[in-house]
C-alpha cells in the first residue's frame, strides 16, 4: 500500500477526514497530502484538516474544524435540539471577542460574539445530522441566546422554541435561572417562562 493509499484508507476510516496528526502518527511525510490536495483527491479545509474531495462532508463539522473556539449557538442549536422545525439558513456561531478568523469572511456564518468568561457557559456536545461530534450550547444556554438576542431573530422561531421548551420534561429551569442570572438577563427569562408555565 503506498502512502498516498494509507491517507486515503485514515481518511475513509473516519468519516472522509484526515488531519495532519494522523498521517504523521502513521510515519508519513506530509508531503503526501499535498500531492494529494494537488490530484485533486483530498480538499484542505482548514490547516491541518483535509477531507476526500467530492465525498460527502458534514457541513457542521467542516465549519467547526475552521476554529477551535466557535460554538454552535442560537438558532443551530435549536434545530440540533428539535426547538425549532426550520431547517437553519446559516450557522449561527458563538465566538469570543475580538475573533477575527476565516469564519468571519464566510457569508454562510452568522457570528455572535461573547466575552471570553461567558464562552464555555453551557458548553457541551450534541451528534451533528451525520454522527460527528460538535460542540454547542446546552439547551437552557441556548433558551437564554435567543431571550438575550431577541429582536434579531425571527419571531416565529423564537416563539415556537420558547414554548416548545416549556413543554419538555428535559427542561431544567434551575440551570435556565443560573445562566439567565450570569448573564444579566434574569428578570427577561422569568418573565417568559412565568407566561410559558
Amino acid at each position: 500500500m503506498t502512502n498516498a493509499e494509507k491517507i486515503i484508507k485514515i481518511a475513509n476510516d473516519n468519516n472522509g477526514y484526515v488531519t495532519t496528526k494522523q498521517v504523521k502518527d502513521a510515519n508519513i511525510n506530509t508531503v503526501e497530502l499535498t500531492r494529494l490536495v494537488e490530484q485533486n483527491k483530498l480538499e484542505r479545509i482548514t490547516r491541518g484538516y483535509y477531507a476526500i474531495t467530492n465525498s460527502f462532508c458534514d457541513d457542521y463539522y467542516k465549519y467547526q474544524l475552521k476554529s477551535k473556539n466557535c460554538i454552535f449557538s442560537h438558532s443551530t442549536a435549536l434545530y440540533f435540539y428539535d426547538l425549532s422545525d426550520r431547517t437553519p439558513l446559516y450557522f449561527d456561531m458563538t465566538v469570543p471577542v475580538g475573533y477575527n478568523g476565516s469564519l468571519s469572511k464566510d457569508k454562510n456564518v452568522q457570528l455572535h460574539y461573547v466575552k471570553k468568561e461567558y464562552l464555555e457557559l453551557g458548553l457541551t456536545t450534541v451528534e451533528s445530522p451525520f454522527g460527528m461530534k460538535l460542540r454547542t450550547y446546552d439547551l437552557e444556554r441556548t433558551i437564554c441566546d435567543i431571550v438575550k438576542y431577541r429582536n434579531h431573530m425571527d419571531k416565529e422561531i423564537f416563539t415556537k422554541a420558547l414554548k416548545w421548551y416549556a413543554e419538555r420534561k428535559d427542561k431544567d429551569l434551575l440551570k435556565l435561572m443560573k445562566y439567565a442570572k450570569k448573564l444579566n438577563i434574569d428578570k427577561k427569562v422569568l418573565e417568559y417562562m412565568e407566561v410559558l408555565l
